[in-house]
């Protein structure tokens, strides 16, 4: 955490106070667009555009609705009436007459009756003579003042004023548009009598002062609209209505005007297409979700601000990480997709999306991706412009990678903290330098040393140095990873194996010794020491010369790797087979020592662990069984090493190193 809060700290200071304004103010213009765009202008029509489509991609579909229908003025009625404007009332009052004889259970009629006409007296008379609950449509001048005048409002009172002993009232048939002449909200609570259509008719408790969007179903078989819809000259005649009794007994009939110039609205699933809908329509689609019961769940505001901050704080990490472009390219699709799901999950989780932004995250994550990107790249060219200058003077190759990352390790200075320590050597190393040409020595040796670097690059280990054929390296510093454990273990087992390729000999000459390996965990001192004229990033400690004491252990062990306890409890004991307890020189406290599967003859063995285990808790019994299974595989040396000095030491003692 330390070093995190150092490198943004030196991130910060590189970027300077200027630079860091602009990118911060760009961030909260990020934000700001990412929260408010249903509120900025050019950014509103994508944003109803993208609703709609959400809208239209997550409707339920689903067979006709048995609960209403609607009974329709069409083009044909209209040319059978010759009357276009108003609707013919004759028509309709023979209407609701014989649709009151097939007793449906309420009849809305989203009609205004705003202007005397001669056929009133019919309509009158069928009116009083109704016995179903029937509501007509009303709008006032106060509501609606744009097309209902004064007198309009008052001869609509007066009419229904003049029938009120049957049961007819009036509703209120407004249904809001947004400013591009969709209708995707219900219409706003009722600020005075009469009611909404929807509440009226419905009866439905809960919905007096609902407010948000309202809930679109599709037809889940093409020739089955969600309503089903009868011309209204069907009803004229009372012998023609009696045939569809089944199809209006118990139902809410809606009865308006499906005309292509009159009453009609965009909505979320006509957007695209052009089409239209009739309002008549629109007022099923209110009243079967308030027969439902259901509404979608508004999104607390938190929420808006939390998605907004996510798609800034998502585009300005993206930006301001030095990614690959084999890492960017897959994550940068992963947010876009993220971003753009989350409307589409939320609305499909049954939550009114209208309102959360979606191009407007999708434009926050740009500015701010693009803002920290661009800091970043500037901060990261000067960092590296220092770093590469010092590199080439003081650090090798292998440590100049984790520089380049971390300019700021360039100080001489140290910090303590766990590493896992490596050390190897060459068996009969020395006798082969006598006894070789020099030039034999030296190629041998750089193959050899190039190998070994490899394998340790290889499992992100740091080297630290080479003394003659000996290689330190560790793991855990610079930069410590969560595998560590696994890289150091494996790295070890690996040298050990790779060691084996070079103890062939070649042309006649003596061959090269096994490779030992030896690997302890615990603290040291890492960093850079030396002088300001020549560094070298290393560590020190006890624990580096516990690895080398263990690397040298494996001499009198017959083992090829040799790990302390500490070591493989941080890798996992059934990697191991145990070896006993050891004391080394310059150390009071005994070692626990395990020897690495695939290092060596070691192989898992669970019968070998309990045998051990057996022995280790005063079954002496258990020794002779070691005996025979070390007489059985005579090759395993290290196992007959290890049972000759569990008889010499006893159970639980302890074998000291020379």
């Amino acid at each position: 955490m330390a070093g995190k809060i150092s490198k943004v700290r030196r991130a910060v200071t590189t970027a300077g106070p200027l630079r860091l304004s602009v990118t911060l103010l760009v961030l909260l213009l990020a934000l700001f667009i990412a929260r408010f765009s249903w509120d900025l202008p050019l950014a509103l029509s994508a944003e109803r555009g993208l609703y709609d489509v959400r809208v239209d991609l997550t409707a339920a579909r689903v067979d006709q609705d048995p609960r209403v229908v609607l009974v329709v003025f069409t083009e044909e009625t209209l040319t059978a009436t010759g009357k276009r404007s108003p609707l013919d009332r004759t028509m309709l009052a023979r209407a609701l007459t014989n649709l009151d004889a097939l007793g449906p259970r309420a009849i809305g009629v989203d009609i205004l009756i705003d202007q005397p006409q001669p056929e009133d007296p019919v309509l009158k008379t069928a009116l009083l003579g109704m016995k179903t609950p029937t509501f007509f449509g009303f709008s006032s001048n106060a509501e609606n003042g744009e097309f209902v005048m004064p007198w309009q409002e008052a001869h609509m009172r007066g009419f229904f004023g003049s029938v009120a002993s049957a049961p007819v009232r009036t509703a209120n048939i407004r249904l809001d548009v947004d400013n591009d002449n969709t209708w995707r909200q219900w219409p706003s609570p009722a600020q005075r009598p009469p009611k909404l259509l929807v509440n009226a008719i419905t009866g439905v408790t809960g919905y007096e002062r609902h407010q948000g969007s309202a809930i679109f179903r599709k037809p889940q078989f093409a020739d089955r609209p969600v309503f089903s819809s009868l011309p209204v000259d069907l009803f004229g005649n009372a012998e023609t209505a009696a045939a569809l009794k089944d199809a209006i007994a118990g139902k809410i009939v809606l009865i308006g005007a499906d005309l292509p110039e009159a009453d009609r609205f965009i909505t979320p699933f006509t957007r695209l297409s052009g089409n239209t809908t009739p309002g008549v329509e629109l007022h099923a689609v209110l009243i079967a979700q308030a027969l439902d019961g259901t509404s979608l769940k508004p999104l607390p505001v938190a929420l808006l601000w939390a998605l907004a901050l996510l798609a800034v704080v998502l585009g300005a990490i993206t930006g301001g990480f030095d990614l690959g472009v084999r890492l960017l390219g897959p994550l940068v699709l992963v947010e876009i997709g993220l971003l753009g799901w989350l409307p589409y999950g939320l609305q499909q989780q049954g939550f009114d999306t209208y309102g959360l932004p979606c191009a407007g995250l999708g434009v926050g994550w740009l500015l701010a991706l693009m803002a920290a990107s661009t800091t970043a790249r500037i901060v990261g060219a000067e960092q590296r412009k220092f770093a590469q200058g010092a590199l080439g003077k003081y650090l090798p190759r292998d440590v100049a990678q984790q520089i380049l990352a971390e300019p700021e390790r360039l100080r001489l200075s140290g910090e303590r903290r766990p590493i896992f320590a490596l050390f190897t050597d060459i068996e009969g190393f020395t006798s082969m330098c006598q006894s070789q040409p020099p030039e034999v020595v030296a190629s041998t040796l750089n193959a050899y040393l190039d190998t070994m670097s490899d394998v340790v690059l290889k499992h992100g280990g740091t080297i630290d140095k080479f003394v003659a054929d000996a290689v330190v390296a560790f793991w855990g510093a610079p930069i410590a990873r969560p595998d560590d454990a696994h890289r150091a273990l494996a790295c070890a087992v690996e040298m050990a194996q790779v060691g084996e390729r070079f103890k062939v000999a070649a042309e006649g000459r003596e061959a090269m010794g096994r490779t030992r390996v030896g690997l302890h965990w615990g603290d040291v001192v890492v960093g850079n020491f030396g002088g300001e004229g020549r560094i070298q990033y290393t560590a020190l400690g006890d624990s580096m010369n516990v690895a080398a004491r263990l690397e040298g252990a494996n001499k009198s062990l017959k083992t090829a790797a040799l790990i302390s306890g500490e070591a493989a409890e941080q890798m996992g004991l059934d990697k191991f087979r145990p070896m006993g307890r050891v004391r080394v020189r310059g150390r009071q406290k005994p070692i626990e020592v395990y020897e690495p599967f695939g290092a060596g003859e070691a192989a898992p063995d669970p019968d070998f662990d309990r045998l051990y285990a057996a022995y280790e808790g005063g079954d002496k019994t258990a020794l002779e069984t070691l005996r025979q299974r070390s007489a059985a595989a005579p090759q395993d040396k290290a196992l007959a090493y290890l049972v000759q000095r569990m008889e010499n030491v006893g159970p639980g003692g302890i074998y000291d190193l020379d």
